[in-house]
């Protein structure tokens, strides 16, 4: 439940955003690889999903999405992220960003499941690899913070891939 109102909450948060001259917007896929913290923790690997909607040049609301995959334990485990929140980045060939992203996390495996609050603390830098719009986010590392169970999970995400600037 929470989760589907979260995700409800952070598209209604993009599609509600008034258009301006300057504004752009961005879609960024790729790779993904996770260090998870729990009482069995592991290395995890998937995909990462981002779009922004830049309301000046430096500043835009994010919604970010992911799923890793991987043995924790020995026990086959699936994780996704469901993240909003601000952008801060230098608008330029080379151009590095910063983000905090709060909301969700889910995690399951064989016969269990659980959802909990997540939130990431991270940045990264993209360079232009065309003169059109494409860029290639060369690295993006963030702190991810959830809490499964009574405790806290300080975890590391890294990821790269395409970003397509509108």
């Amino acid at each position: 439940m929470f989760q589907k109102l979260l995700l409800m909450f952070g598209l209604f948060f993009l599609a509600s955003l008034s258009a301006q001259a300057q504004d752009t917007a961005e879609v960024f896929g790729g790779y993904s690889y996770m260090r998870f913290h729990t009482s069995l923790s592991g290395n995890v690997n998937g995909w990462e999903i981002a779009g922004q909607y830049k309301f000046t040049d430096w500043v835009g609301g994010v919604a970010d999405f992911d799923g890793h995959y991987g043995s924790l334990g020995g026990i086959g485990t699936s994780t996704y992220t469901f993240l909003f929140g601000p952008q801060v980045s230098l608008p330029s060939r080379v151009s590095p960003f910063g983000h905090l992203l709060l909301g969700g996390a889910h995690i399951s495996g064989e016969g269990f499941g659980d959802t909990s609050f997540a939130m990431a603390l991270g940045g990264g830098i993209d360079t232009r690899i065309s003169h059109g719009r494409f860029y290639w986010r060369v690295i993006q590392m963030d702190y991810l913070i959830t809490q499964f169970g009574s405790r806290s999970q300080n975890n590391f995400r890294l990821s790269t891939g395409i970003v397509i600037r509108f």
